[in-house]
């Protein structure tokens, strides 16, 4: 029997165990775990061979007392909390779940896009306050012809852009990766530096990975300076890509017009300034979330376990980082 740790999911498993039976897979144990010890001292408490984690870090150190441990799963496609080198030099496999929440991380941000174009966040505000004026907050244009310009170009990026363009917009992509070919396929020009989608784009969106020395802090003081003041920035990527002091700064001050953030740095530490300024919205990391997207996320996650583990796999691992 394998044992696999789920520490602090925040889930009863039911929907896991269910899968597992009617897979017909009966040598995987799930062992939901909700305390504060770190993962070494689970993995070693019960010998386990698997590890299904979300934000649960495993550094070099906790993976250097885990000798029982061959797969950590995780619950997500960022895989920042696990070091990376040294799972591989301890031989412990690393899955994430690319591309289980596009089509709603995608939804999300135009809905933001929407939201800001048309002020509904701000007016539902205005009038909760008890001020009853059309004419409140800033100019609105129409959408047609605008600018909205993506930063990468990944499967987000691309489903976004697809929604976009019958709605009128005229889609701009900085994407150095990105071909001319796979750019042209979704009807978007193609901006050969990140100062010229700033300085031309209505709209900023942010669909970058976090990468220390590369994306973080891409968006600070000297690039919303760039902006239009007219323009909107987006960010449903990570907290870390915006120098969040500069943007609050930015807003105060009107060097853009109104930001929408799904993301922020230090998450579940507040929002600090952010959340006194109007020209702001914000949500709690939620644009990945539907009931469809979180069912395929734990499902896909649970198969990378049993892939890895079962004597009824043929040991080949989908999703693998390393």
């Amino acid at each position: 029997m394998n044992n696999v740790i789920c520490p602090n999911l925040g889930l009863d498993l039911a929907f896991e165990r269910e899968l597992l039976a009617q897979w017909g897979i009966d040598d995987i144990n799930l062992i939901e775990i909700n305390d504060p010890r770190p993962l070494d001292a689970h993995v070693n408490e019960y010998q386990a061979s698997g590890a299904l984690l979300t934000y649960e870090p495993a550094t070099a150190d906790v993976l250097a007392r885990c000798p029982s441990l061959r797969i950590i799963s995780l619950e997500s496609i960022g895989y920042d909390t696990v070091d990376i080198p040294a799972a591989t030099a301890h031989g412990v496999q690393v899955t994430n779940v690319p591309g289980y929440c596009l089509e709603d991380v995608a939804l999300h941000t135009l809905a933001m896009a929407l939201d800001l174009t048309r002020q509904i966040t701000f007016q539902d505000r205005q009038v909760r306050e008890g001020h009853w004026d059309a004419l409140s907050g800033y100019p609105m244009r129409r959408i047609g012809g605008l600018v909205f310009g993506l930063v990468f170009f990944g499967g987000i990026a691309m489903r976004l852009a697809d929604m976009l363009r019958p709605l009128g917009f005229d889609v701009l992509v900085y994407a150095p990766h990105a071909s001319d070919e796979l750019l042209a396929e979704h009807g978007c020009r193609r901006a050969d530096a990140l100062d010229d989608l700033l300085a031309e784009s209505d709209y900023v969106s942010l669909h970058c990975p976090l990468i220390t020395g590369v994306t973080d802090n891409l968006i600070g003081s000297r690039e919303l300076d760039i902006m239009k003041d007219s323009a909107f920035l987006i960010n449903t990527a990570r907290g870390g890509v915006i120098n969040q002091q500069a943007l609050v700064e930015a807003l105060r001050r009107h060097a853009i017009r109104a930001a929408a953030l799904d993301v922020v740095e230090g998450e579940g530490a507040g929002v600090g300034e952010l959340a006194e300024i109007d020209n702001c919205i914000l949500t709690p990391h939620s644009a990945f979330l539907s009931e469809d997207s979180f069912n395929e996320l734990r499902e896909r996650a649970l198969k990378h376990l049993v892939q890895a583990l079962s004597k009824h796999s043929d040991g080949h691992v989908d999703d693998l980082v390393n």
